[in-house]
């Protein structure tokens, strides 16, 4: 079972960030059940506005798209800027959207048996507002969600500290991140085993 994880930070590496750190928490538990994984910061990419799989030049999105069609589950983590998703985080939706055309020999979106989850952070609340819009677009492009998809981090309102800052993960964070890394797994694992139909 292989874990790609896209990070949608706004800033590019070695920025620290907290969505990375919780992405890689997650990841964490996601090797504790024997997955391997990869994890990119998309804002080190080129990946050009767009909703086709290749917008040509130097678009960075096709090799990434590879990566997104070889793994097994993908993790999508972003911060919560404005109450919505980061920019970044909504450009990688849109360019998923272009899989809505590709399909296999028997009619299902080449992103069928693969599941998804979700990562979010900031410092106000609105998590559960992000991860819906993401839980609805990662599902529209043909993303399996399991039970408890989302892990997440808000502080209090208007307060100004990071995740990344704690001084420890809260136990209520490690606990749904532990949750999120075994259904998901778990849903990956009977996708596998038994894709769905043929559209």
């Amino acid at each position: 079972m292989h874990v790609l994880s896209l990070v949608c930070s706004l800033s590019p590496s070695p920025t620290p960030s907290s969505s990375h750190l919780l992405s890689d928490q997650v990841m964490e538990e996601f090797e504790k059940l024997g997955a391997t994984g990869e994890t990119i910061r998309v804002a080190d990419h080129d990946v050009r506005p767009g909703v086709e799989t290749d917008m040509g030049g130097q678009d960075a999105w096709p090799a990434l798209r590879e990566k997104v069609l070889r793994a097994d589950i993908l993790l999508l983590a972003t911060p919560i800027w404005l109450g919505h998703p980061s920019s970044i985080c909504q450009r990688v939706l849109e360019r998923l959207d272009a899989e809505l055309s590709e399909t296999d020999d028997q009619g299902r979106l080449l992103t069928y048996g693969k599941a998804a989850a979700v990562v979010v952070v900031g410092n106000e609340d609105g998590a559960h507002k992000v991860s819906a819009d993401l839980f609805q677009g990662l599902n529209d492009v043909g993303f399996s969600l399991a039970p408890g998809a989302v892990t997440y981090w808000v502080g209090e309102a208007q307060h100004g500290t990071d995740y990344k800052d704690l001084d420890a993960t809260p136990d209520e964070v490690a606990a749904t991140t532990r949750t999120l890394a075994a259904n998901t797994f778990h849903l990956a694992g009977l996708l596998a085993e038994r894709p769905y139909p043929p559209s």
